[in-house]
C-alpha cells in the first residue's frame, strides 16, 4: 500500500497522522506528569522540618495526592484535544474527564483538610483536642464530598436546585426517623466544642464511673476501675450530672475524730493542736482548721479540714493514712481515748411483743 495513502486514511474523522500526534501527546503527558509528581514528593521530604518547607508544604502535600487515574485521564484529554471526534464520543469523553477531575478535586481537598487537622493535632496542648479534631474531620469529609458531588452534577448539566430541594425534604423526613442518632451527633458536637471533659478524664456519671477512653460520634466510652468498658450515648451523657475528677487540681479533705466523753477538758483543748501538727507534717498539704465540732450521741466530735495540693487519689490516701497513724500515736502518748459506740446503747431494745 502506498505510504502516502496510508497516512491520509481516516478513522473517526481523523487521519493516521492526527492519531499518531494524539498518541504521542498522550504518551509524553503520561510519562512527564508522574516524574513531576515524584519530584514534588522528593522535594517535600528534602525540605521537611525546614523554614522553607512551611510555605510550600501544604501545596506539596496536596500535589503528592494526585492519583494515577487523574494523570491517565489528563493525558487522554491532552491527546483528544488534537483530534476532531464525533459529538457522541466527545460528550461521553468530556463526562468521564469531568467525573475524574472532580474526584481528584475531592482528593486534593481531603489532603488539604487532613494536613490542617494534623498540624492542629500536633500543636494541641489539650489532650482532648484530638477527639474534637477527629469529629471535625468526619464532618469535613462529608461536606467536601457532598460539595464535590453537587458541583460535578452541575457541570454535567443536571439541575442541582430541584435536587437540593428534594434532598432537603428527604433530609427532614430522615431526621425525624433518626432523631435519636442526630441527637447523639449534635451532643458529640457540643462535647467537641464545649469540652466538658476530654480523653483521660475520670468521670462519675450517676452510678457509673471510669476514665474517658474514646469520644465517638454517637457515644462516649469509659473504662471503669474494674476494667470493663462503659458505653454511654452522648445525648444521655449531656443530660446527666457529670462529676469530672480529671479537672481536679487539689483535694479538700474533711474528716472527723471521735473522742470519749470521759476525756478531761485539758486534753480536749490539746486535740486541735495534735490534728494540726499531724497535717502539717505531711508534704503537699495545706492545713485549714480543726475544731471541737459538736457533742455527738456517743462521743465528742472534732472536725479537721485540710487541702492536698495534688489531685492524685492514691497520694491523698497515703497522706490520710500517715495523719491517722501520727494522731493515733500522739493520742496513745497523751492517753486520749478514741470513742466507740457503747454496745448496750447500740444493742437493739426489744419490745414486750417480741
Amino acid at each position: 500500500m502506498n505510504p502516502q495513502r496510508l497516512l491520509e486514511m481516516e478513522f473517526l474523522g481523523n487521519s493516521v497522522v492526527d492519531w499518531g500526534l494524539a498518541l504521542l501527546a498522550f504518551a509524553v503527558t503520561f510519562l512527564v506528569l508522574p516524574i513531576v509528581r515524584g519530584y514534588i514528593n522528593a522535594l517535600r521530604k528534602r525540605l521537611a522540618g525546614t523554614e522553607r518547607a512551611r510555605g510550600i508544604e501544604v501545596a506539596t502535600v496536596v500535589a503528592s495526592r494526585t492519583t494515577r487515574l487523574f494523570l491517565w485521564t489528563l493525558a487522554v484529554w491532552v491527546g483528544a484535544a488534537l483530534l476532531h471526534l464525533p459529538p457522541g464520543i466527545e460528550r461521553r469523553l468530556d463526562a468521564v474527564i469531568l467525573i475524574v477531575l472532580w474526584f481528584q478535586v475531592g482528593v486534593w481537598a481531603m489532603a488539604a483538610a487532613g494536613y490542617y487537622l494534623d498540624r492542629k493535632r500536633a500543636q494541641a496542648v489539650d489532650k482532648g483536642h484530638s477527639g474534637s479534631l477527629n469529629l471535625i474531620g468526619f464532618l469535613l469529609r462529608g461536606v467536601i464530598w457532598a460539595l464535590v458531588l453537587l458541583l460535578l452534577l452541575d457541570n454535567l448539566g443536571i439541575a442541582v436546585t430541584p435536587l437540593i430541594a428534594g434532598l432537603g425534604i428527604t433530609g427532614i423526613a430522615v431526621a425525624l426517623a433518626v432523631q435519636t442518632v442526630l441527637g447523639d451527633l449534635l451532643a458529640s458536637l457540643a462535647i467537641a466544642f464545649d469540652k466538658p471533659f476530654v480523653l483521660g478524664d475520670f468521670l462519675v456519671v450517676d452510678r457509673d464511673q471510669g476514665t474517658v477512653e474514646k469520644i465517638g460520634v454517637k457515644s462516649t466510652r469509659l473504662r471503669s476501675i474494674d476494667g470493663e468498658q462503659i458505653i454511654i450515648s452522648n445525648a444521655d451523657l449531656l443530660k446527666a450530672r457529670v462529676h469530672n475528677y480529671g479537672r481536679m487540681y487539689q483535694r479538700r479533705v474533711v474528716f472527723e475524730t471521735n473522742v470519749r466523753y470521759e476525756t478531761s477538758l485539758e486534753k480536749l483543748r490539746a486535740v486541735p493542736g495534735i490534728m494540726e501538727a499531724a497535717v502539717r507534717a505531711q508534704a503537699k498539704t495545706q492545713f485549714d482548721r480543726s475544731h471541737f465540732a459538736r457533742h455527738g450521741d456517743f462521743s465528742i466530735v472534732f472536725e479537721t479540714v485540710y487541702v492536698v495540693l495534688d489531685a492524685n487519689f492514691n497520694l491523698f490516701r497515703d497522706i490520710q493514712q500517715a495523719i491517722n497513724l501520727q494522731v493515733h500515736e500522739e493520742f496513745t502518748k497523751q492517753e486520749i481515748a478514741f470513742a466507740f459506740r457503747d454496745r448496750l446503747a447500740a444493742h437493739e431494745v426489744k419490745s414486750p411483743a417480741h
